[in-house]
This record gives structure tokens, C-alpha cells and sequence, in this order.
């Protein structure tokens, strides 16, 4: 059996046409009777090629920075995977992984046994269906992800005494309650426009403190305002600014978990103009106030 990208034994990539080839490192932060969680760390760029892969687990995954192209066995299209969103991985499904639009990613990966997944969806009334396999590829990055995406954000950070079981089975019963409910558009767009929109993110992601307008980000793009917002949200899962807004909002609530900074200072760091606005976006995302969210994370 080929080893998974996300794998517990680290691997070096195939090397490509112009030279040195990426890497891929996985490091094991934790285990247990039936789960694991990795750190991993790729560099493969657009001079490694892709080669099939095959997951010998249930992998669920966390993009914490950088994109990549994801294709499952059984689709006709590659999912972008982009900072935020949840890769969803099953026992014997193939898949091929490529960086044609940049070199690099982050993942947080937890795996998980059949009989260790077994026992999480029986305990949560799902039925056996469930267990086969996901039937999607990818989470979005959306709100009711975004409080788990922060607490293993913060925990990447170096954040201390990390309840991995209990964050890997929290992310586990949110990526199966969505996961159920997942629904694919079907809208394919060229892939002049999704390269643009990928590099976009990429771009975002370093510049997230920025005012990047619409019209600035399409402009950098070279497509038009309409054109870029309809390709950003069919790649993405989510628009420029609710994207932007929740890559500021993660930022918040990692230093707010890690750091000791007065709220108003965290808020200006992280791209928020108004305090205000930064406590009422912070209370609409993960549910309390920034100050309420630090206590409890340190609690």
C-alpha cells in the first residue's frame, strides 16, 4: 500500500523536471489506542510532480496555511485546499495531491483507526453508512468551523497542555455533521481563474492586515470584480471577505490563547481598525468576547 500524503512516516517527494525536489514531514504529536495527530509540513512546489496516494485511515485535516490541489478517487475535479479548510480522508480511497499554484502547505492531521471511528459515529446515532467513507473531500472554511480551526491554530502555536483526543473528536463530530449535509454546485471554472484565485489566497493569507478591496484583489488577480468574487467562492467555499475576515478573526484568537497583549492591541495586530468591530465580529464567530474566550482557553 502507498503511503498517504498525510502519513505517519515522513517521505521525500519524486523529484521533478526543474531540479530539487519538495519534501513531506510529518510529526507525531500524539497517540493513542486507535488515533494520532501529526503536524505536517510540506514544500513540494510546481516542479514536483502528482502520483497517486492512497489514505489507510480516516483522516481528517486541518489546512493551517499554504494551498494545494486535492483530487479523491471517484471525482472529475481538484478541490483547492485553502488555510481554514478541513481535508476528509477514508480507509483504501486513492487520491493525488499537486502545488502547480505555489510551493507548501501546513496541516494539522488527525487519523483515525475504523474501529476507533467505529465507536465515535455509533456513540453519536449515525448509521453504518456513515462509516464508509466521507462523501465529501473538503469543509469549507465556515463559522462553525472556525472555534475547533482556532483551538488547533493555537495549539500549533506551542499553546501548552493540548487535549489532542478531545480536540480530534470534537473536529470529528463537526466534520461528519457537515459532511452529511454537503452539497457540491457543480460549477467548474477554467483553470487560468482558479491558478489566479489560489495565488489570491496565498496572497491574502500574508497580507491579511491589509486593506485589500474587491476591486484591488481582482485587479491583482487579472479578472474582473465578477468574475473574481464568483471563481474566489467556488474554490473557496466563501467569499474574499469573510475569508480575509476569518483569517484575521484565527489570528485574534491564536494570540489570544498564546499571548498576553491587551485586547485592543490584539485587535490592531490583527488587521481590526475598531475595537468594537473586532468584538462584535469575534462574538458573531466563536460565540463569547474576546476576553471570555482567553479565560476559558487558559482556564
Amino acid at each position: 500500500m502507498v503511503l498517504a500524503k498525510i502519513a505517519i512516516n515522513s517521505r521525500r517527494a519524486p523529484a521533478g523536471p526543474s531540479g530539487e525536489p519538495g519534501s513531506l514531514e510529518a510529526r507525531t504529536l500524539a497517540s493513542g489506542d486507535g488515533w494520532t495527530v501529526e503536524d505536517v509540513v510540506c514544500t513540494r512546489g510546481p516542479q514536483d510532480p502528482r502520483f497517486e496516494e492512497q489514505h489507510d485511515t480516516f483522516v481528517i485535516a486541518i489546512v493551517t496555511s499554504g494551498t494545494f490541489q486535492y483530487r479523491s478517487s471517484g471525482s472529475n475535479r481538484d478541490e483547492v485546499m485553502t488555510p481554514g479548510s478541513v481535508l476528509l480522508g477514508s480507509p483504501g480511497q486513492c487520491f493525488e495531491c499537486g502545488h502547480e499554484h505555489g510551493a507548501g502547505d501546513r496541516c494539522l492531521a488527525f487519523h483515525f483507526s475504523a474501529d476507533y471511528f467505529d465507536r465515535l459515529v455509533a456513540g453519536g446515532g449515525a448509521t453504518r453508512k456513515t462509516l464508509q467513507a466521507f462523501q465529501s473531500s473538503k469543509l469549507s472554511p465556515i463559522r462553525m468551523l472556525s472555534p475547533i480551526i482556532a483551538d488547533a491554530c493555537a495549539a500549533l502555536s506551542g499553546s501548552s497542555d493540548v487535549a489532542w483526543e478531545e480536540l480530534g473528536v470534537r473536529l470529528s463530530a463537526r466534520a461528519l455533521q457537515l459532511d452529511a449535509v454537503s452539497q457540491r454546485d457543480g460549477q467548474v471554472s477554467s483553470p487560468a481563474a482558479v491558478a489566479s484565485v489560489s495565488e489570491s489566497v496565498r496572497s491574502i493569507e500574508k497580507r491579511s492586515t491589509a486593506d485589500l478591496t474587491l476591486v484591488r484583489l481582482a485587479r491583482e488577480a487579472g479578472l474582473s470584480p465578477f468574475h473574481y468574487l464568483r471563481t474566489f467562492e467556488s474554490v473557496t467555499g466563501t467569499t474574499p471577505h469573510q475569508f480575509m475576515l476569518r483569517t484575521r478573526l484565527r489570528s485574534a484568537a491564536v494570540r489570544l490563547a498564546t499571548g498576553d497583549g491587551k485586547v485592543v492591541d490584539v485587535a490592531f495586530e490583527s488587521g481590526f481598525g475598531d475595537v468594537s468591530n473586532f468584538n462584535r465580529a469575534f462574538r458573531a464567530e466563536f460565540g463569547v468576547s474576546p476576553t471570555t474566550y482567553r479565560r476559558r482557553r487558559r482556564s
